[in-house]
């Protein structure tokens, strides 16, 4: 006769399997929603409307973004965006054979999308373990114009300010469609630290970076044939 813990751990078991299954289902449901719903809200958006503060952001299709922005991004944040399937496996590997671990990054645009839409801020094993199949979902069900569309509406270029359009009209006096090289250059290279490095007033190393940005962006169109 089997012992009752035998049955304990094999109803355990199943209990986690149906979660997992639940779970994907859920997940399933929710990118399925996003990618059908206008606007894309993100969780730091909630977490701003919960804690009564301002949040700029005004929707805009991707068309009615400067494609000078668009390129700028791309080679600023994600270079394989076109090729890889949400995940850069390549320099994921590099990230986790590096002491410093998640710390240094290697997240996708997608991977990013992702994180904004349905996960928390913080670097740990965990949100990135969970990150990577989201990242995977969003790039299976969703249209690479869409997930940069979505990645350019929720975006945060400072606090409360979402989104190119937002960013370029707080600070050029412009709308996204308008921004020149330099300008969509310095949008770009602020994404990574946006409460440090201000557009409109760039310190010597943020304009390092944008002319960096600006002489990657002239073989744009090699690396973004996906957007074309």
């Amino acid at each position: 006769m089997r012992k009752p813990g035998v049955f304990r751990r094999l109803n355990r078991i199943l209990n986690w399997i149906i979660a997992g299954l639940v779970l994907v289902m859920l997940l399933f449901v929710a990118v399925f929603v996003y990618d059908s719903t206008r606007p894309a809200i993100s969780v730091l958006m909630i977490n701003h409307w919960i804690r009564g503060k301002p949040v700029d952001r005004q929707w805009i299709p991707l068309a009615d973004v400067s494609p000078r922005l668009i390129d700028s991004v791309v080679m600023s944040e994600d270079g394989q965006f076109c090729s890889h399937n949400g995940v850069d496996w390549h320099q994921l590997q590099d990230v986790m054979d590096d002491p410093d671990g998640p710390a240094r990054g290697a997240s996708t645009i997608t991977m990013q999308v992702a994180r904004n839409l349905f996960l928390w801020n913080g670097r740990s094993f965990i949100r990135k373990g969970l990150e990577i199949p989201l990242a995977l979902l969003v790039d299976a069900l969703w249209s690479k114009k869409h997930i940069l569309e979505v990645y350019l509406n929720i975006a945060e270029w400072g606090d409360g300010i979402f989104g190119a359009e937002a960013a370029a009209r707080h600070d050029f006096n412009k709308r996204a469609a308008q921004l020149t090289t330099r300008e969509a250059a310095l949008l770009a290279t602020a994404l990574p630290n946006p409460f440090l490095r201000n557009p409109a007033k760039p310190s010597r190393n943020h304009r390092y970076l944008a002319e960096i940005n600006t002489a990657r962006t002239r073989d744009a169109a090699e690396w973004t044939t996906c957007l074309r």
